[in-house]
């Protein structure tokens, strides 16, 4: 006599998978990053996505890491949002960023490659506007297999582009969202924050976020129908609560239907 299998087992598949959340130790070697040019969102985004990577992989009580962190922009990329600027930066970058102004999209993969198989690298983020025919799914393989076969992760930003096929691991879509007003200052720009929706992962189901890195460390919103204050942010709160399922697996999917 047969019995009936257990609730768990007939749910979908993708209700099975985690909730993304900041702090998670395994996070995925390549990532993308689609946003607007004309706010930086993309950048801030990924710096922050990579300090928050590094902590969590790193090991407690190890020394601190002082690698290096490859930035590689193409032509276009730098005139539509600018080089980095070493003063916006997170203190413990500003001394050990090597930035690489790349002349096309070309020389911007082939960039980004060669910086992928160098070990003494912290991480790589790289900026490519619009979507160049260059950036195919194999450049895209190419870029993830390299990155997880040296062990350096790639934070990949697009700029004004949509959404294509790609190998990344993880993929976000990212814009600005208001700060918080100071506590000691109202005159004082806000903690930078960014509305994130991660819209393809292969191991977390999709959803959106208010995140924010302050004092170092990568929050996310824990009450968003409340009204914000400093104590609506929190490391590792409930993702469950937290997290909005969006429809569909990807942007890409939902642009052609």
């Amino acid at each position: 006599m047969s019995s009936k299998p257990s609730p768990a087992r007939v749910l979908p598949a993708h209700l099975a998978e985690p909730r993304w959340r900041p702090g998670l130790p395994a996070q995925p070697f390549h990532s993308e990053i689609f946003a607007p040019a004309g706010e930086a969102s993309g950048a801030g985004l990924a710096l922050a996505l990579a300090r928050d990577a590094l902590n969590s992989s790193s090991d407690a009580g190890a020394a601190q890491d002082i690698r290096q962190l490859l930035w590689v922009q193409d032509r276009k990329a730098m005139q539509l949002g600018g080089r980095p600027c070493l003063a916006g930066l997170p203190p413990e970058w500003r001394h050990r960023v090597i930035h690489v102004a790349a002349a096309t999209p070309e020389d911007a993969l082939f960039a980004l490659e060669e910086g992928l198989k160098c070990r003494d690298l912290a991480c790589v983020i790289g900026e490519i506007a619009g979507n160049p025919r260059a950036l195919s799914f194999t450049a895209s393989r190419r870029l993830s297999l390299m990155a997880e076969r040296h062990g350096v992760r790639l934070w990949l930003v697009r700029l004004d582009a949509q959404p294509d096929l790609s190998s990344a691991r993880m993929r976000w879509q990212a814009r600005a969202a208001p700060s918080l007003p100071p506590r000691w200052n109202a005159a004082a720009p806000g903690t930078a924050r960014w509305h994130a929706e991660l819209f393809r992962a292969r191991a977390h189901a999709p959803g959106e976020w208010i995140l924010s890195d302050d004092t170092e460390t990568l929050r996310l919103r824990t009450q968003p129908n409340a009204c914000e204050s400093d104590t609506d942010f929190a490391v590792a709160p409930d993702p469950v609560r937290l997290a909005r399922p969006t429809v569909g697996r990807s942007l890409a999917a939902r642009a052609r239907a």
